[in-house]
């Protein structure tokens, strides 16, 4: 047998054993589209923690949740005719066909830039009204922006360079500075998100993507502030009757041993 042969068969395996649960357990036979929604976006992350980590075995395993939330959902979908998973793929087959012409068709694509403005352009022939109408509305405000940015420069709304982009960075910090400096709590929130978003831009242009970034300063925060709590307690230490300067002590241990 293959090794393609080998992988349909699992599938298959996965479509029967799908059938069966749907059939004859009582929890899988209860499940709707709507009651799946929120494990499914919580497998999303979950595999999101797996990939910062570069933990395989856990990614392995996290694209199968993912994989059995597809076929959940295109079976609840065939119990009232709607579609099913055959339809499900054929639908991604025929969409990467049409939207890959530089790889099936006639038309050149010698770059990643050129790639993107051609898929965009191909989605507006679609039907798009906007080359942003594609950006989920419920995507986390961090991912949406990173989007948004992505596709209006796919539409030629970009900058040249990162050091102009750098320059909006200081000046939408030093608006932010001007309304702290006035009290408008309000322009204050504004002139934040402004920053946000200009940073967000800018780690675009250095090939940086945000939410990763953030989330692995998270993980490092973590496991420094943990390791702080331990040896405080260990030298019977309290963090709230601690100076910052005693902190300090272990924090800049923990940087030295977890970089």
């Amino acid at each position: 047998m293959t090794e393609r042969e080998q992988q349909l068969k699992a599938f298959g395996r996965l479509l029967d054993i799908m059938d069966e649960l749907r059939e004859k357990c009582p929890w899988d036979r209860k499940q709707t589209l709507e009651s799946l929604r929120h494990l499914t976006i919580e497998e999303t992350y979950e595999l999101g923690d797996a990939i910062l980590d570069r933990n395989m075995p856990e990614i392995r395993k996290e694209l199968g949740d993912l994989l059995l939330h597809i076929v959940f959902y295109s079976k609840i979908a065939s119990e009232s005719a709607s579609f099913d998973i055959g339809q499900v793929i054929e639908g991604i087959n025929e969409k990467l066909i049409h939207r890959h012409p530089h790889v099936f068709g006639d038309v050149v694509a010698e770059s990643e830039d050129e790639v993107a403005r051609n898929w965009e352009q191909l989605k507006l022939k679609e039907g798009k009204k906007s080359v942003l109408a594609g950006v989920p509305r419920s995507l986390p405000a961090m991912i949406k922006a990173s989007r948004i940015q992505d596709k209006a420069a796919s539409a030629g709304f970009d900058w040249d360079e990162p050091g102009q982009v750098l320059e909006k960075v200081q000046e939408e910090l030093s608006e932010l500075r001007a309304e702290m400096d006035a009290n408008k709590q309000d322009k204050v929130e504004s002139e934040f998100g402004d920053v946000l978003f200009s940073l967000i831009n800018f780690s675009r242009f250095i090939k940086v993507d945000p939410e990763s970034a953030l989330e692995r300063t998270n993980k490092k925060f973590i496991q420094r502030f943990k390791y702080l709590e331990s040896e405080a307690e260990k030298n019977g230490q309290s963090l709230e009757e601690m100076t910052l300067e005693q902190m300090d002590v272990y924090w800049n241990r923990s940087k030295r041993l977890f970089g």
